[in-house]
């Protein structure tokens, strides 16, 4: 380990035994005696309270108040931290070995006691997401470290389902993690302006020598939802969509990520949306095919339409092809 690995895991040794020995902490970090009192001397020299004892009972120890000092997590704090791991690991978090190195430190250098209730915390805490693709990894680290140094990237990358690559030029923002998908919020040089790309369309990604200035007080994740939702300014171009339904059925439409932020009123059995008509034309229908039979649409019956044309066309596909 670097030095200031074993200074970090005597701090942490120090911590949770009463007293420790220069022999002990050696053998435990597997480094010699006299580099143990090389780094005591480092610790205490920085300001870290550590109390030496000689004698036959003699040791190291810290002062009282130090060992209640915030620089050492509860157990509290340390199950969240592993719970919060296990999902930023189904995610496809890019740092995934970094973390996963932060994690067995946190559990090595805790009590036994406190190691053993964080590991039956642990068994059965399970989060499942889709698959993430592994060639993901190097581009959204490379993407994280352009975003904090300020790099401006070239990018290779697939519009929709074309078959051409587009390259561009981008200063990236930031990362967004939504539906199970990483998306890149940049300025695009081509376009000259702000948009957004999804990372598995990146087909490649390289820094350039140029660098630029981030927009005070940007937030990405404002951005992504603020282009992800319509407009509803004009509350004049909104109608109203009532749906009824089994009350499963309705509470699952009232979580849905679109449908949600236009709920007006609901009970057990129905809910009252207020929709722009564009999207009650194009996307509403789609949305609402999934429920099949256990809701159903009371107005408008323009909707109605759509959802038989849409199942229609569908239909005649399959049939054709």
């Amino acid at each position: 380990m670097s030095k200031a690995d074993n200074m970090l895991s005597i701090l942490w040794l120090l911590q949770t035994e009463k007293k420790i020995t220069a022999k002990q902490l050696a053998e435990a970090l597997e480094i010699n005696i006299r580099t143990v009192y090389r780094y005591i001397d480092a610790l205490c020299a920085s300001g870290v309270p550590i109390i030496s004892d000689a004698g036959h009972n003699g040791g190291y120890s810290l002062l009282h108040p130090f060992t209640e000092a915030p620089l050492f997590f509860d157990l509290n704090e340390q199950k969240a931290l592993v719970h919060a791991a296990v999902f930023a690991q189904e995610a496809g978090y890019p740092f995934g070995t970094d973390l996963m190195s932060a994690i067995a430190k946190l559990k090595r250098y805790t009590n036994e006691e406190q190691r053993q209730t964080i590991d039956r915390h642990s068994v059965g805490f399970e989060v499942i997401l889709p698959p993430q693709d592994p060639a993901l990894e190097s581009f959204l680290q490379e993407i994280e470290l352009s975003v904090a140094n300020a790099c401006t990237l070239q990018m290779g990358y697939i519009k929709n389902f074309q078959l051409n690559v587009q390259t561009r030029e981008i200063d990236p923002y930031g990362l967004v993690h939504w539906r199970a998908k990483w998306y890149l919020i940049a300025y695009c040089h081509l376009r000259s302006e702000i948009r957004s790309f999804r990372v598995d369309r990146i087909h490649s990604i390289s820094r350039t020598d140029a660098t630029f200035e981030r927009p005070q007080g940007f937030s990405s994740r404002e951005f992504f939802l603020k282009n992800l939702l319509p407009e509803t300014d004009e509350q004049e171009q909104l109608i109203s969509v009532i749906v009824k339904g089994r009350m499963q059925a309705i509470t699952d439409l009232c979580g849905h990520w679109f449908l949600g932020h236009a709920v007006v009123e609901r009970t057990s059995d129905q809910v009252h949306f207020r929709i722009s008509e564009q999207f009650v034309h194009t996307h509403v229908p789609h949305f609402l095919l999934s429920y099949g039979k256990s809701i159903q649409v009371i107005e408008p019956a323009f909707l109605k339409e759509r959802l038989v044309a849409v199942a229609k066309d569908l239909l005649d596909y399959y049939q054709s092809s």
